[in-house]
């Protein structure tokens, strides 16, 4: 080779930048456009991309692509006439020769793409380069390396019998090898007959590039002295086989002459060498003549011709020189064609295999081919091979089973034992007679037995040398490590253990009709214990770190940097395990510090696409894999390592965009459904966790269908279909295909409709037996899981292998179709955004999650991931914006409402008041509507957006619009209460005015009658008093007292109505004064139980005290409700019915689970009694109002004005300034209190929400947190018992006392009113200012008749702020004497005093509780609505619900609690229970309850009689440490107050400390 020539064609392809050895594996496998879409040949440039591209497609055709698109059309129109003008250069300029470019791209290769291409190129049968020619400076080399990774499998016809088979690498097989060379004038095509040779019995096969092939009679330019091989390998048939055994071919391109050395290599080390020639030359001559043992190892093969004396003549002399036999000189008659003739030499070659002592292995070639001064490509790399050498070298002298116990020992019994025990910790099965939770801590214990025995064994003297070589190279160093480690490793396995016979006596076994399962059972145990690979090294070195302790001093140095180290190892292509199939457990820390320093490696831009092929075993799905994307899992390497390993692919950035991913994740598992590993304990199990597990990580699954009739399929379908429905369920939506392999016919899309059909009926039947499983009784299709087509779901694949193998190479039409499903996939991911592009954390949280959750029997029941915990608490956040927003709406309309019929003119009677308050209702409803749908829009927006995982709380969306319909209903529900509530008042408050005002009338006409008879005389301002006093005896002597209610008679008539058609209006009729019932304790008795003679004594007194225990919560909540209602409308309002109503229906909300279980009876006496309770407060209530409100205690109010105007009329003072001042006291300033009391409910809570503890309030999980950090640090058992025991009433207490403490300390009350105060002041100057205008907006005239028009006009101005009452104006602005103007300024002067005034009473300290209690909108009531949800407790645990909205369909808490704290103790022993539920749902234990009519029930299935409860196992075993943690510190106490006996805690909770606790606490919640 020339080097000009060399280097012109390097720039000709676009190489040159390449050369030497630059172009790498790594980019090669990246996913950019080049390897996904099939690119027009434009330019030369292009050719080697897309021969690479085809080439790891293993797609045969890439050796067609050597000349531009339109080369064949140009060609046919050319001018056939002028063929004699042209020139082979001139025709040539837009093609290259195939093995040109072989030779170019194995020269700019570096040595891991050369072996890759080496590997692909063997798959598809081709020859691949024994020695690589260079330019003119330098030697070939011999391709030793490059030929390393080539593993091929045969069946000699000697076992064919036995059907054994044989597996070895190419380069160790000691087989023959004959070499094809030619000399330089030769017609006959060697190529073109080693073909023929090689296909015999078969289609032909173009293995050897041949003159006849596209592009092979195009002039090479730099591939003559290539040395290329090829294998013929048996199938252990004798009508296919050509030869009995393995044969290898070898073929120099060009004459011998040109590459000497080549030639005389080849000839040395073949066992025989086959030279084509027409004639002989001079220097060929002496070439020929040159060889040694010429007579056993030369053939000649020559083309005779026609009248050609002299080429005979150089022929003969050479074969009389040479002395060859007859034998070894074979003549190509022009007469015989090239097929007859192969078969010739098939029978030559055959003769030479007799002698095996002739028998090569190319790995020996070594040192001649370094004696001969040819380069070795594997030279390069002799210290890792040393290295590798040196830590396997322990294999050849014992078992590979004792060389991993003693090399590898974290990977051993104790991992797997590891693995058992936390696994039998999520499933509880054999806990005998031990209690769970005792159970529990042991299986704790344990672990942590076998952590600390794992963390204190030495590194091995293997596992020393393999990190160190590992942390010590460069990165192209590890590579050959790795590969050494690889090669040594199949080596040795091979030869100690003679893996290939004890797999083919496993199948053997296996496909037996009457299998013996135990010695399937041993054979497949020994074969997993003979199995050695480098990712076992990988694996223990995974483990060293995951047992490392930290902070220890072995992990700051060596051992800290192992993570970083496989994170490099990832970027460069080798996979990861993720799942360790052996053990069946996932080590958490190394996977996660591995990825994590992964993502800090890529400047943590690492968005995944995760993608997986599942199938039954043996199907193809690696290959699959392999093919589509160019990598290279281990495909039948025998070793039966399970589990799953990742692969990751870097996107380019011309992909980066449109896909939106930075890595495709490549997810690779054992095949399910293993014949063999059937046999091991728990296989089903094993293979649906695994399924689960991927399919939950995965994007995009691939379901590589074959054998769609078979049990196995079937099963494998029913599992997948199990997992997918899982994914839905907790909001993973991934794309599925399904691909049939082995389905050539071009029609078979279109034919196979029937096959589809069929397939979809099988997915539909096992869906619904999935759904029925999972209990999901919405799920009736495959549809209803997955979005899938029928059409675009399904891709068939034509069968891998064209031929027979191990001769067949691989299908082109596999190939294609492979190619075509990727394309596929990758513009629906394009395309297809339902899923949130998960970042190296997320899907890190997804691993742990996942994991957690197929440990248990119980997948969605056990599933719990933070991801999709942040993602609903997120939403519950937004929700609980949205309702206050709602219910300050609503609020600030229903003040006005109330406003409006407050302030209704006091001469509209009682029709018209009825009127307008049905009217507001309307409207006010109107409003609900229309803040429902803004809601909605809300809610649906938020589903809409991107970010935040909203699709992984799909399921819940038709939930959180259930709880806006719930609260618009209560919200409706509450305001019509209040309005009618407002209208009793406005209609009692009328009657009260109607009364004053008639007597103030008779009042007036006194006062001035008396004045005209006083003013005739002169008389003292004691006299004046004297007679004053008389005359207002006499005026009132006859005022009319307000009548009182009968309030028991109005709550009994609510109560009939209540028990209305219920049997019970004897027993009502019979009650004479409901307020002399409810005095005494209330006491829960058998006559309420429902059925109570059926049960045993046990059972009846276990519900008689249940029935106490609610019984008692429910008056408690009542009472509470009674007296915030007495609280709230002391001052103000009467009783109202409304009252009575909302209290029945709280206590029947309350009821509504116990409701079946008791009698009528029960009911009955209980509403009774808290009616009595009721009936006292409410009359206290009424009475006092009354009192206030007597029509002669408020006429005696206006006593001291009248007596004041009386005695300024009688000596004629100056009146105005004083009427001002009685005007303002009297009339602005009650008005302005209630302005600023209306609004500062509302505003307290938004002060509360926007201030420093907005956090909180801002979810239920918050909520529920920050209350027990506080009781924790608190320490107070009252307190737990209360927060346990009477939940609502400690949550309202509490929130009382923050908002109080809160409010004190930021001194918020003063800074509400002050902010408020100057508002409506400034509304009041503004309205007066605008008041002393006529409507021509001219100044009032200044006489006495505009003090009323001004005051008119104030009310008109001010009417949606505040009431002026009229009543109060009047008596004020009695006889007034002044002129307006004056008493204009006077005014304002009074409005200003009454500002400063009220501005230092605001500032002065005030009693917080009181103006809580007495505040229209109560913030501790709003902020309890938001925090306190739905309210149900958990069946067992009594733990409060903490799902989001009212409208959830299952009630579920992040932490539960030992049964014992819900009062739940054992029946037998009286002791409190000390499991917590969330551990007994998991176990084998029963219970029984009311609910299950006192029959013993299993826990596990707790969701039949308990179907609205989610009651997950706990999330980690510290989440409940809280708990456990108060009823250790509180047995005693908490036996005494339940009465019963102190609960047997497990030693291992009285070693939680207080901050153990709060850090289960912060898990439990997802606190950080």
């Amino acid at each position: 080779m020339y080097e000009g020539a060399f280097f012109n064609f390097l720039s000709k392809v676009g190489l040159e930048k390449f050369y030497p050895n630059k172009l790498t594996l790594r980019s090669l496998l990246e996913i950019n456009k080049n390897n996904i879409y099939d690119e027009t040949v434009e330019s030369l440039t292009i050719i080697p991309w897309c021969f690479l591209r085809k080439l790891f497609q293993i797609n045969a055709e890439c050796r067609n692509c050597t000349q531009l698109s339109s080369n064949d059309e140009e060609e046919e129109n050319s001018d056939l006439f002028e063929l004699d003008l042209l020139t082979a250069d001139d025709s040539d300029d837009n093609k290259v020769n195939p093995l040109d470019l072989i030779v170019a791209l194995f020269l700019c290769a570096d040595s891991f793409l050369q072996q890759e291409m080496t590997l692909k190129m063997s798959m598809c049968q081709f020859s691949v380069p024994l020695l690589l020619p260079h330019d003119n400076n330098s030697p070939a080399t011999l391709m030793l390396w490059a030929l390393r990774d080539i593993v091929k499998e045969w069946r000699p016809q000697d076992l064919s019998e036995s059907r054994g088979f044989v597996e070895d690498s190419i380069v160790q097989a000691n087989i023959p090898f004959f070499t094809f060379v030619r000399l330089k004038n030769c017609s006959l095509s060697k190529s073109q007959v080693l073909n023929h040779v090689l296909s015999h019995g078969q289609q032909n096969h173009d293995i050897f590039i041949h003159r006849e092939m596209k592009g092979g009679a195009l002039k090479r330019r730099i591939a003559n002295g290539l040395v290329e091989a090829c294998w013929f390998l048996p199938c252990g048939k004798e009508n296919l086989d050509i030869f009995p055994g393995p044969v290898a071919f070898a073929n120099l391109r060009g004459d011998i002459c040109e590459s000497l050395a080549q030639f005389n290599f080849l000839f040395q080390e073949s066992t025989a060498t086959f030279v084509f020639l027409d004639k002989i030359e001079e220097n060929e001559h002496k070439i020929l003549t040159s060889l040694k043992d010429v007579k056993s190892k030369l053939v000649l093969v020559i083309r005779k011709q026609d009248g050609s004396g002299d080429e005979m003549m150089s022929i003969k002399k050479t074969l009389e020189e040479l002395e060859l036999p007859n034998s070894s000189v074979k003549i190509k008659d022009p007469k015989v064609n090239v097929a007859e003739f192969s078969r010739k030499l098939c029978v030559s070659i055959k003769k030479s295999l007799t002698n095996t002592a002739n028998n090569v292995k190319i790995e020996n070639m070594l040192d001649k081919a370094v004696e001969l001064g040819l380069s070795v490509d594997e030279n390069k790399s002799g210290k890792e091979k040393k290295a590798a050498e040196k830590i396997v070298k322990g294999i050849g002298v014992q078992k590979i089973s004792d060389y991993k116990i003693q090399q590898l020992p974290l990977q051993g019994e104790n991992w797997k034992r590891l693995s058992q025990v936390d696994m039998e910790e999520c499933r509880l099965k054999k806990a005998g007679k031990l209690g769970l939770e005792e159970y529990k801590a042991h299986l704790q214990e344990e672990k942590q037995q076998i952590r600390e025995k794992q963390s204190k064994l030495k590194l091995s003297r293997a596992m020393k040398n393999f990190i160190e070589k590992l942390l010590k190279c460069d990165k192209e160093r590890r590579d050959f490590f790795l590969k050494w480690m690889k090669f040594q490793l199949n080596a040795h396995s091979e030869s100690a253990n003679q893996l290939s016979l004890l797999r083919h006596e496993l199948t053997e076994h296996c496909v037996k009709k009457e299998k013996d399962v135990q010695i399937i059972a041993e054979l497949v145990q020994t074969l997993l214990e003979s199995s050695l690979g480098v990712e076992h090294y990988m694996r223990e070195m995974g483990l060293i770190y995951e047992f490392s302790i930290k902070g220890s001093r072995n992990t700051v140095d060596e051992i800290s940097r192992l993570p970083g180290l496989a994170a490099e190892m990832l970027l460069d292509g080798y996979p990861l395990e993720l799942l360790d199939g052996d053990a069946s457990n996932i080590p958490e820390r190394w996977v996660t510090d591995v990825l994590m320093e992964l993502h800090k490696k890529v400047g943590e831009k690492s968005r995944l696409l995760v993608l997986t092929v599942l199938g039954v075993q043996s199907t193809g799905k690696s290959t699959l894999l392999n093919t589509m994307f160019g990598v290279q899992f281990p495909v039948s390497s025998g070793r039966c390592t399970r589990g799953a390993y990742m692969l990751f692919l870097k996107v380019e950035e011309d992909m980066k965009r449109e896909l939106n991913y930075d890595f495709i994740v490549l997810i690779d598992t054992e095949g399910l459904k293993s014949p063999a590993l059937a046999q091991l304990e728990e296989s089903y199990v094993h293979d649906n966790q695994l399924a689960t597990f991927v399919i939950g990580l995965s994007d995009v699954t691939i379901i590589n269908v074959a054998m769609e009739n078979s049990t196995e399929m079937k099963d494998v379908l029913q599992i997948a279909v199990h997992a997918f429905l899982r994914m839905k369920e907790i909001g993973k939506k991934p794309v599925c295909h399904f691909v049939h392999q082995n389905v050539s016919r071009v029609s078979a899309h279109a034919k196979n409709l029937t096959d589809r059909k069929y397939l979809l009926d099988q997915l539909n039947e096992m869906t619904q037996i999935a759904a029925e499983m999972e209990r999901n009784h919405s799920i009736e299709a495959f549809t209803d899981v997955l979005d899938y087509d029928m059409d675009k779901n399904n891709w068939n694949i034509p069968g891998l292998w064209h031929g027979i193998p191990p001769m067949a190479s691989v299908s082109t039409g596999y190939s294609e179709a492979v190619a075509e499903l990727k394309r596929n996939l990758l513009e629906t991911v394009k395309t297809n955004r339902s899923n949130e592009v998960s970042q190296i954390p997320e899907f890190l949280e997804w691993i742990r999650s996942l994991w957690k959750a197929v440990k248990y029997e119980n997948f969605i029941f056990s599933f719990r991931n933070t991801l999709v915990a942040q993602a609903y608490d997120n939403l519950c956040k937004e929700f609980s914006q949205w309702e206050w927003q709602f219910r300050k709406e609503i609020i600030s309309r229903q003040k006005v409402a109330e406003a409006d019929i407050l302030n209704a003119d006091n001469e509209s009677d009682i029709q018209h008041l009825n009127e307008m308050a049905e009217s507001k209702k309307i409207e006010v409803l109107e409003k609900i509507t229309s803040e429902k749908r803004k809601m909605e829009k809300k809610l649906t927006d938020y589903y809409k957006k991107k970010g935040q995982n909203v699709h992984l709380i799909e399921k819940y969306r038709v939930e959180f619009f259930n709880s806006i319909s719930s609260l618009a209903k209560e919200i409706q529900y509450s305001l019509n209460n209040k309005l009618d509530c407002t209208l009793h008042m406005r209609k009692s408050s009328k009657e009260i005015q109607d009364i004053q005002m008639k007597y103030i009338g008779v009042i007036e006409q006194q006062v001035m009658k008396l004045l005209n008879e006083c003013k005739k005389s002169k008389l003292s301002d004691e006299e004046l008093k004297e007679e004053f006093e008389k005359m207002w005896t006499e005026a009132t002597k006859n005022v009319s007292r307000l009548k009182e209610q009968k309030i028991s008679e109005n709550i009994l008539i609510h109560l009939r109505k209540n028990f209305l058609n219920r049997k019970v209006n004897e027993e009502l009729q019979n009650i004479r004064d409901l307020t002399e019932i409810g005095k005494d304790v209330f006491k829960a008795k058998s006559e309420h139980v429902r059925n109570a003679k059926t049960l045993n004594v046990l059972s009846r007194k276990d519900i008689k005290r249940i029935l106490q225990n609610t019984a008692d919560d429910i008056i408690e909540s009542c009472r509470s409700f009674v007296i915030d209602i007495v609280k709230t409308n002391a001052d103000y309002h009467d009783y109202h019915e409304t009252f009575t109503k909302e209290l029945l229906d709280k206590i029947d909300e309350s009821l509504k689970d116990i409701s079946k279980d008791v009698k009528i009876k029960f009911e009955f006496d209980l509403k009774l009694h808290i009616c009595g309770i009721a009936s006292r407060e409410f009359l206290k209530m009424h009475r006092k109002y009354l009192s206030d409100n007597d029509p002669r205690t408020q006429l005696e109010k206006h006593k001291s004005r009248y007596l004041s105007n009386f005695l300024d009329l009688y000596k004629e003072r100056d009146d105005c300034q004083c009427k001002a001042n009685d005007f303002v006291k009297c009339c602005i300033k009650p008005a302005v209190e209630a302005y600023i009391n209306r609004s500062l409910g509302t505003e307290i809570v938004d002060d509360i929400l926007t201030g420093s503890h907005s956090a909180e309030y801002s979810s239920r999980s918050f909520f529920q947190y920050n209350i027990q950090e506080e009781l924790l640090q608190k320490d107070d058992f009252k307190s737990f018992v209360k927060f346990i025991c009477n939940y609502e009433i400690y949550v309202k207490d509490w929130i009382f006392q923050h908002i109080q403490k809160n409010m004190l300390e930021a001194k918020t009350l003063p800074k509400l009113k002050n902010k408020n105060l100057k508002v409506i002041f400034d509304k009041i100057t503004a309205a007066l200012e605008q008041a002393t205008k006529g409507p021509d907006g001219v100044q009032l005239p200044d006489n006495n008749e505009s003090i009323t028009k001004l005051i008119s006009n104030m009310r008109k101005y001010l009417i949606k702020d505040i009431s002026i009452s009229e009543e109060d104006e009047k008596t004020t602005l009695f006889q007034i004497q002044s002129t307006c103007h004056p008493f204009i300024n006077s005014l304002k002067k009074s409005i200003k005093d009454l500002k400063e005034q009220l501005q230092e009473e605001f500032s002065k300290s005030e009693d917080i509780t009181e103006t809580l209690n007495k505040l229209p909108i109560k913030p501790q009531d709003e902020l309890f609505k938001r925090v306190i949800g739905c309210g149900k407790q958990c069946p067992f645990c009594k733990v409060p619900c903490e799902a989001g909205g009212k409208g959830h369909k299952r009630h579920h808490a992040f932490s539960h609690r030992p049964q014992g704290l819900g009062i739940s103790s054992n029946a037998d022993t009286q002791k409190l229970i000390e499991t917590l539920c969330t551990t007994e749902v998991n176990g084998e234990r029963k219970f029984k309850s009311k609910e299950t009519k006192w029959e013993l029930h299993p826990y596990k299935k707790y969701y039949i009689y308990y179907p609205d409860w989610y009651i997950p196992p706990d999330s980690s075993i510290e989440s409940s440490d809280y708990w456990k943690y108060v009823l250790v510190r509180y047995n005693d106490r908490f036996a005494q107050i339940y009465e019963a006996k102190p609960a047997d805690v497990p030693e291992a909770w009285k070693r939680i400390t207080k901050e153990q606790a709060l850090k289960g606490l912060k898990d439990a919640y997802n606190m950080k």
